[in-house]
This record gives structure tokens, C-alpha cells and sequence, in this order.
């Protein structure tokens, strides 16, 4: 075949985006066991935060996660479970996502902290920019909050990304109630601009309303779905 001719650049081409392609499908085989421990490593990290357990290494969060969640539960919308986890699991309520979620398929990772039962349960939405998700640590009263995190994929940096970045907010939630008053039937936890029910609503994050109410929307859907299960005592 002529070098300089069409069909010789033509079938060059063809070969080496064929080899490179080749090689890039190699290297990401090779490279996703470790990807995909790194992101259950920090789904397990975001879970811990969730509980106020912060500061830790890789290394000694993976322990914890082991030593606290006693089982990662699925459960459905009538509050009843439908498969048991087990203690430090990843296999059951762990590889669930907003997908499920949608379908009536939750999880709950009931743990322990300091000899105390916690109840930790994965919330879903959008924020300004793209998906927002959060972790929520309830008390065994299965009424108030212990802890919070929240995560985002693309809020704007320094407003609605503090959802995730400003420790201090998240703490807010901390002895908030789920409910307002003895109505039970839908969750009141919010997150609002004008505080106008300290037992139930923290502050906006200052100059990113959409965000925040995102936050609310997540927080009052997503715990709305736990309703049954969080009135069973």
C-alpha cells in the first residue's frame, strides 16, 4: 500500500484509534477495583461524618465504619424490612442509590455510637447546578437528629458548596426534630432563610437560596419516604 496514498491514512487511523482505544478499555479494567474501593471508602467516610466521626485516615475510617454500623438494612416504604444487612456491611442497604430510593427500595444503616443505637438514612435531590445527596443520623427516639453531612456534585464555590464544605452548617442540624409537634405524618426539618421554628429549621446558607432549597426539598422528600418506618417504635 502507497503511503501517501488515501487509504493508507485512512487504514493508519482506523488501526490506532483501534489500539488506543484498546489500551484505554485495558487500563480501566485494571484501575476500577481500586476505583470502586475508593468510592465505597468515601460513601463509608460520608456515613461516619454523618455520625459526627470525623478526622480520621482512610485506613482507621474503614475500621470505624466496621465497628459502628451494626447492619445496612433495606427496608420499604411501609417501613418494614426486606433484607438484613450485617454488621460493617456493604453488600445490602450500602449499594443502594437514588435510583432505588425512587423505587421504594431504602436503606438505613442502624448503628451504634458510644453504646447508643443510630439510625442513619441517604437523602436524594438537586441543587442549583446538578445532584445534591446527603446522610442523615437520627437518635433512637427516631425523632431527632444526631448528625448530618451533605454532598454535591457541582454548587457554585463558596456558597452552595459550603452544604459540604461548611462543617459548622451541617452541625445546625444536630437536636433538630423531624417532626413538628405530635403531627408525625410528614417530616418539618427545612432548611429556611427566616428562622421562624428552632426545632425544626437551621439557617440558609447565606447567597445560595436555590441551593438551600434544594436541601429542604431532599431532606422533607427523601425522609418523607422513612415515615413509617420512623413512627414504628
Amino acid at each position: 500500500m502507497k503511503t501517501n496514498s488515501n487509504s493508507y491514512t485512512i487504514t493508519y487511523s482506523v488501526v490506532l484509534v483501534l489500539i488506543v482505544a484498546f489500551l484505554l478499555a485495558l487500563t480501566f479494567q485494571a484501575l476500577k477495583p481500586a476505583q470502586d474501593a475508593n468510592v465505597a471508602l468515601d460513601k463509608q467516610k460520608q456515613i461516619l461524618y454523618a455520625l459526627n466521626i470525623r478526622g480520621l485516615n482512610n485506613e482507621a475510617a474503614a475500621q470505624k465504619y466496621k465497628e459502628v454500623v451494626i447492619s445496612d438494612d433495606i427496608i420499604g416504604e411501609d417501613g418494614q424490612v426486606k433484607e438484613s444487612g450485617k454488621a460493617g456491611g456493604t453488600e445490602k442497604g450500602f449499594k443502594l442509590n437514588s435510583a432505588d430510593a425512587k423505587n421504594g427500595k431504602l436503606a438505613v444503616f442502624v448503628c451504634k455510637v458510644d453504646g447508643k443505637t443510630k439510625y442513619v438514612i441517604p437523602v436524594y435531590g438537586m441543587g442549583l447546578w446538578g445532584a445534591i445527596n446527603g446522610y442523615i443520623a437520627i437518635n433512637d427516639d427516631k425523632a431527632t437528629v444526631f448528625g448530618a453531612y451533605f454532598n454535591h456534585e457541582s454548587e457554585t464555590a463558596g456558597l452552595g458548596s459550603a452544604i459540604k464544605d461548611d462543617q459548622a452548617w451541617q452541625e445546625q442540624f444536630q437536636g433538630k426534630h423531624l417532626f413538628a409537634g405530635d403531627n408525625h405524618t410528614s417530616i418539618a426539618l427545612a432548611v429556611e432563610k427566616k428562622v421562624e421554628d428552632p426545632s425544626t429549621q437551621v439557617n440558609a446558607v447565606t447567597g445560595a437560596t436555590l441551593t438551600s432549597n434544594g436541601v429542604t426539598q431532599m431532606l422533607q422528600e427523601g425522609l418523607g419516604q422513612y415515615t413509617k418506618f420512623l413512627n414504628a417504635k
